[in-house]
């Protein structure tokens, strides 16, 4: 599949983590300038409201605003962006809140790139 135009944003509050999916991105066609990061729910939000992107990776546990609260309102506000959880909350009970909340899927952390990848790959697949 073809990725380097689309335009991915990372919302997680852990630099560290923001680097490493932007890392496993580029080695699946992602192209680094296309991929756009925010440190918390809320700057994800405001990003989005500004910005169009073809896919959202969104943590759940971050200051300011959590990733559950920053999808319920992208979602409310209209944005139809395939959004991926990824985040340390795997619970069923907390997969199927998010989903039920417009989360189009979920990976539990830690992964490793192949589950990044197969997980993007199948989003994007289900989308096009």
């Amino acid at each position: 599949m073809e990725n380097t135009n689309l335009k991915v944003l990372i919302v997680d509050d852990s630099t560290v983590m923001r680097s490493v999916l932007t890392d496993i991105l580029k080695r699946i066609g992602f192209s680094e300038q296309n991929i756009m990061g925010a440190a918390n729910g809320q700057e994800g939000v405001d990003t989005v409201a500004k910005e169009k992107f073809d896919l959202i990776l969104l943590d759940w546990n971050m200051p300011v605003k959590d990733g559950f609260t920053a999808l319920q309102e992208m979602r409310a506000s209209g944005v139809t962006t395939p959004i991926m959880m990824v985040t340390t909350e795997g619970e069923r009970m907390r997969v199927v809140e998010a989903i039920k909340a417009g989360a189009n899927n979920y990976l539990v952390k830690p992964f490793d790139a192949n589950d990044l990848e197969e997980k993007v790959q199948q989003l994007l697949a289900s989308v096009s």
